[in-house]
């Protein structure tokens, strides 16, 4: 259905690719409280939020651990990660509530 409807022109190719799911990993990251993301918002160490390379800002994402199964739903507010091997980055809160303390294996499924 993506393809049908990027060949249609509803959507860009760009945007077909990234609602497919993404396997890699993730950490989270301790920006300084209050310092502004690259969508230009305040950062909050304790918030459902994540940066990403390439989800527009304010995508949701589920965020699955491989080894637990544990999910929890973040959004896409800042740009990141720049470690080499990393699909995503979460906000302190994020990842205490996906159950991730260090780096972990990870799908990410876009809810929309």
């Amino acid at each position: 259905m993506i393809r049908t409807l990027a060949l249609a022109g509803l959507i860009s190719l760009a945007s077909a690719s990234a609602l497919a799911d993404q396997i890699g990993h993730a950490s989270w990251y301790g920006a300084e409280s209050g310092n502004r993301t690259a969508n230009g918002e305040r950062f909050h160490p304790g918030g459902m939020t994540a940066a990403h390379r390439t989800l527009p800002f304010g995508t949701r994402v589920r965020v699955t651990v491989l080894s637990t199964g544990r999910s929890c739903a973040v959004r896409i507010n800042d740009r990141g990660p720049f470690v080499r091997g990393r699909v995503i980055d979460l906000a302190h809160g994020a990842a205490r509530a996906c159950g991730i303390s260090g780096v972990a294996r990870v799908r990410l499924t876009v809810l929309r």
